[in-house]
């Protein structure tokens, strides 16, 4: 069967990520090496040409980590040039280690092909000879403030939604709103969310 193509370059935060992923998807990808690519000016200058050129979608693992790298990224390039894909909490150990994560959380080299292209498809990546559907009406903030997910006492409706989803638990207000444009239309959601209350 013959991989999928992605016009965007994927960026992952290891080699084994890298190498997962290469098995599910024809696409550039560019691991950052974890945390040394805080310190690797050469390697973040290489992803603003490549976000410049072609796009970038980063898929970071769903831990604490990720989620730092991830906002790293965020910080250094520009937003219109970014998509997010975001990896399930899904709790586990990679086959290559011994022992888990210190979360216990798989990453993106634990997870099931299906559930990469998944991700990738919801964080919009361009896969060539597909159109891309148009979204509709964006979910607002002003509808998580009516729906209790922003605003006084809303972290534990945040928590029940983002498990409710299989969301990764560490998503920021502004990133759930994200993530949750990414899998719903407006109507979609709210149909959903009421049914959930």
């Amino acid at each position: 069967m013959k991989k999928p193509s992605i016009t965007e370059v994927i960026v992952v935060e290891g080699r084994y990520d890298k190498n997962t992923l290469a098995q599910v998807v024809d696409a550039t990808i560019v691991d950052v090496g974890g945390f040394g690519v805080f310190n690797d000016k050469q390697k973040l200058a290489l992803l603003r040409r490549l976000a410049q050129a072609r796009g970038l979608v980063i898929f970071t693992d769903p831990d604490g980590a990720g989620f730092v790298i991830r906002n790293h990224l965020k910080g250094a390039i520009p937003p219109e040039q970014i998509k997010h894909a975001y990896a399930p909490d899904i709790y586990g150990k990679e086959k290559r280690k011994k022992t888990g994560g210190k979360e216990g959380k798989l990453g993106v080299e634990g997870m099931k092909p299906d559930v990469l292209l998944s991700a990738l498809r919801r964080a919009g990546a361009t896969f060539e000879g597909e159109e891309s559907p148009g979204r509709g009406d964006p979910i607002t903030k002003a509808d998580m403030l009516d729906a209790g997910l922003i605003g006084d006492g809303s972290s534990a409706a945040r928590e029940a939604l983002v498990k409710e989803l299989s969301l990764p638990e560490h998503l920021s207000t502004n990133a759930l709103l994200e993530v949750l444009n990414l899998l719903y239309t407006r109507a979609e959601f709210l149909e959903r969310y009421c049914q959930m209350r």
